[in-house]
Formats: C-alpha cells, sequence, structure tokens
C-alpha cells in the first residue's frame, strides 16, 4: 500500500481497524483465502469524522473501537456483521453506509485549499498567504488533517500522480517531468524514500510501454 494522504478504515481478519496516513508503503500479508474490505476517506476527511487528529494515527493500524465512540464503533461491527456473509463487496457497502448515516464526509475550505496546492506543488510559503495563516498554525493544522507536515503531502501526493502517468507515458522521463519531479533522479529519490524501492521496480508493468 502506497502512501496517499488517505486514511482507511479496513474490516479484515474478522475485526475493524483504522489505517492511518502512511509517510511509507505498508506491506500487507493475508492468509490464503482470506478476504478484506474497506472504506478509503479522502484526505483531511477523517478527523472530523472520526475525533482524532491525523498525526496521531500516522504509520499505525488501531482497532476502530480505540479510536471511536463505543456507540459509533458498535454501529459499524453490527452492519458488517450482517454484511459479511455476503462477501467483502457487501461489507464494503455497509461500512460507508453506515459511517455516512452518522456523520457526513466534510472537509473545511483551508483544508482543501492546502490539499490542492500541495498538488500542484505549491511552496509553504505560498499557502500561507493563501489560508492567511502564518506558517507555524499551517504546519499544525497540517498535522491534524493530514498526519505530517505539507512537505511530506506534497511529496505523497506527486507520488501519487507518477503512479498514474505510469499508465499512460512510455518512460520514466516523462512520468518525471509530468508528476512534477525536477528530473528522473529526483523521482527516484523519492520512490526509494517513500516505497523503499526503485521506479522501475515499482512501475513495471504500468508504463504504457508494457
Amino acid at each position: 500500500m502506497l502512501p496517499d494522504a488517505c486514511m482507511d478504515i479496513v474490516w479484515t481478519g474478522g475485526r475493524l481497524v483504522v489505517a492511518g496516513p502512511d509517510t511509507r508503503a505498508h506491506s500487507v500479508e493475508m492468509r490464503a483465502g482470506e478476504v478484506a474490505a474497506g472504506l478509503r476517506l479522502a484526505p483531511g476527511t477523517a478527523p472530523a469524522l472520526l475525533g482524532v487528529v491525523a498525526h496521531e494515527l500516522r504509520d499505525q493500524r488501531v482497532p476502530l473501537d480505540e479510536v471511536w465512540s463505543a456507540r459509533a464503533s458498535r454501529g459499524v461491527a453490527e452492519a458488517v456483521e450482517r454484511a459479511a456473509p455476503r462477501g467483502p463487496g457487501a461489507v464494503a457497502a455497509a461500512i460507508e453506509d453506515t459511517l455516512l448515516g452518522l456523520s457526513p464526509l466534510r472537509q473545511g475550505v483551508s483544508g482543501q485549499v492546502m490539499l490542492t496546492m500541495s498538488a500542484r506543488g505549491a511552496e509553504v510559503t505560498e499557502i500561507a498567504r493563501e489560508t492567511g495563516w502564518s506558517e507555524r498554525q499551517l504546519r499544525r493544522h497540517s498535522h491534524e488533517l493530514f498526519g505530517y507536515g505539507l512537505a511530506t503531502l506534497r511529496r505523497v501526493l506527486r507520488l501519487q500522480a507518477a503512479v498514474r502517468l505510469a499508465g499512460t507515458e512510455t518512460s520514466l522521463a516523462a512520468v518525471a517531468g509530468g508528476a512534477g519531479y525536477s528530473d528522473q533522479a529526483h523521482l527516484a529519490r523519492d520512490v526509494r524514500a517513500l516505497t523503499g524501492t526503485t521506479p522501475t521496480a515499482l512501475f513495471a508493468g504500468r508504463t504504457a510501454a508494457g
């Protein structure tokens, strides 16, 4: 699982866990025949829903009932238990329906500005001017919403852009340029830092060239 600035509520091994925002790739090991399902929460939306700041869950997998209220967690668990016999698709739908029934997913205007500007590579000073916050306030809000500072958020979003481009571009140089890296070496450094592997290995079979 690659870093993507999202948080997830996942049903696996018969239990519900919250997957916090990752700063590095996370390996998932499953036994033969084991199934999993879940709901991916868009960047910046989970903290308001769960009542927790994102950085407290950074790079962690925590049982839902340790994060959320007992009543809310129980409602999701009961819906999942009813849906489980129908398979993972039904479980995922049950998680989504129950969550949205308890609280709609919202992201404040400033959080959306931070996300949008970071995705296009804006510097912290530029985002601070746009939001009206000091750089110190911006850092605090970024950790609360996304789990880390804006520099890391920008790197994560750039990696995701590279993953998407790998399906349409024919070379790593084209992927690097299109995703906003300064050059192919920059792409290689970031991929290594965030995933522990190389762009060639990460994008194997994904580029348009095959």
